[in-house]
C-alpha cells in the first residue's frame, strides 16, 4: 500500500512542478526579452501569414521564412543601423570637449548662469550622453548576445507560425482563464500590441521624420542623426520631441539665427507635438489605445531592463499586467454571481 493518498501525491508533483517551473523561469531571466520579442513579433506577423496561408494557400513552411526574411531587412537590420549611426554620433559628440564649451558659452550668453550651474549642466550632458550610449545595443561589445538573441528569436517565431493553430490551442488550454476570458485576453493583447508597438512606433516615425525635415529645410546640423534620437525618445509622449528641438532651438537663437529659432519653436510646438494627438485620436478608433500615463511608467520601468527597447516593451509589460488584473476581476465577479445562484437555489430548495 502506498504511503500518500491520491490527493497527497497530487499535491507533492504540483510543489514539484512549481519548483521546476521557478528554476527553468530564473534560468530563463537572460533571454526574457527574447522571449518577449518573439511574442510581439508573432502578434504583428499572424495576420499577414495567415491571409497567405489560408486565402493564398501558400506552403506554410515557405510562407513563414518569407516573413522571417522580410522583418529581418524591414525592422532588425533599419534599427541596428540607426542604432551604430546614433552610438557613433554620441562618440564623436563626447569625444570633442570644444562642441560642450561652445554650447555652454552659447548658452551662458542665452541664459544667465553661475559658475556651479555651468559646471552641473558640462556634467550633466556628459552623462546624458553615456546613458545614451549604453541604451543602444553595440554590435561590438554584444556581438554574442545580439546574435543568440536574434536566432533564438526566429527560431522560436517560425515554429510559433508553422504550427500556430497547436501553439495557439495550447495556450487557451493551458491559460488559467476560461476559455471566453482567454480569447478576450488575447484579443486586448493584439490590440494592445498594435497600438504600442504599431500605433505608437508610427508616431514617432512621423515626429522624428518632422523634426529632421525641419532642421534640414531650417539649415540645423547632423538633421537625420536628431531626427533618429527624436523617433526614439517619441515613445515617451509629448515629453519626447521638446528634448530635441527645444535645446536646438535656443542655441540657434544665441547663434544669432532668430528666425531659425523661432520658427523651430513655433512648428515643433504647434505641428511636432500636435500631431500626436491627432495619430492617437485616429489609431484610438482602429486598434486602441494606451493612455500615456501607462506609457510614461512603463518606459521607466522598461529602459533599465532592456535598453533602449523598454521604450516599446515597458508600455507593454504594465498593459499585459493591467489587462490581467480586469480579467482577474471579471472572473471573480462571475465566480460570487454563481455562488450566490447555488446559494439560492439551495435555499429554495429547502
Amino acid at each position: 500500500m502506498s504511503l500518500f493518498s491520491y490527493k497527497q501525491r497530487n499535491n507533492i508533483i504540483l510543489v514539484i512542478i512549481v519548483a521546476l517551473g521557478c528554476v527553468i523561469a530564473f534560468s530563463l531571466l537572460g533571454i526574457f526579452g527574447s522571449i518577449l520579442s518573439t511574442l510581439v513579433l508573432y502578434t504583428i506577423l499572424r495576420p499577414g501569414y495567415l491571409y497567405l496561408v489560408e486565402v493564398k494557400k501558400w506552403n506554410r513552411r515557405l510562407t513563414a521564412v518569407l516573413i522571417l526574411l522580410t522583418s529581418i531587412i524591414v525592422l532588425v537590420l533599419p534599427f541596428y543601423g540607426l542604432s551604430s549611426m546614433v552610438i557613433t554620433k554620441i562618440d564623436e559628440l563626447q569625444s570633442d570637449h570644444i562642441y560642450y564649451k561652445n554650447m555652454l558659452f552659447k548658452l551662458k550668453h542665452l541664459v544667465p548662469l553661475n559658475a556651479e550651474m555651468q559646471s552641473l549642466l558640462e556634467d550633466g550632458l556628459k552623462k546624458t550622453g553615456t546613458w545614451a550610449t549604453e541604451l543602444f545595443p553595440s554590435l561590438i561589445s554584444g556581438a554574442f548576445n545580439i546574435i543568440f538573441g536574434l536566432l533564438l528569436m526566429y527560431f522560436l517565431l517560425y515554429f510559433m507560425l508553422v504550427e500556430n493553430e497547436t501553439f495557439e490551442n495550447a495556450l487557451v488550454k493551458y491559460a488559467p482563464f476560461r476559455e471566453q476570458n482567454a480569447n478576450r485576453f488575447a484579443e486586448e493583447m493584439r490590440n494592445t500590441t498594435y497600438a504600442n508597438v504599431v500605433g505608437q512606433g508610427l508616431i514617432s516615425l512621423v515626429q522624428g521624420a518632422l523634426l529632421s525635415l525641419s532642421f534640414f529645410v531650417l539649415g540645423y546640423s547632423d538633421p537625420l542623426f536628431w531626427g533618429v534620437i527624436t523617433a526614439f525618445i517619441s515613445f515617451v509622449p509629448i515629453l519626447g520631441p521638446p528634448i530635441i528641438f527645444v535645446p536646438a532651438a535656443l542655441l540657434q537663437i544665441a547663434n544669432g539665427n532668430s528666425f531659425g529659432g523661432w520658427a523651430m519653436l513655433v512648428f515643433g510646438f504647434l505641428v511636432i507635438i500636435n500631431i500626436d494627438n491627432v495619430l492617437r485620436f485616429i489609431i484610438a478608433k482602429k486598434v486602441g489605445n494606451i493612455h500615456p500615463i501607462i506609457t510614461v511608467i512603463g518606459v521607466v520601468i522598461g529602459i533599465p531592463l532592456f535598453g533602449i527597447l523598454g521604450l516599446v516593451f515597458g508600455p507593454l509589460l504594465l498593459s499585459y499586467f493591467i489587462l490581467l488584473i480586469k480579467i482577474y476581476e471579471t472572473s471573480a465577479m462571475a465566480s460570487e454571481r454563481l455562488e450566490r445562484i447555488k446559494t439560492i437555489s439551495t435555499e429554495e430548495e429547502f
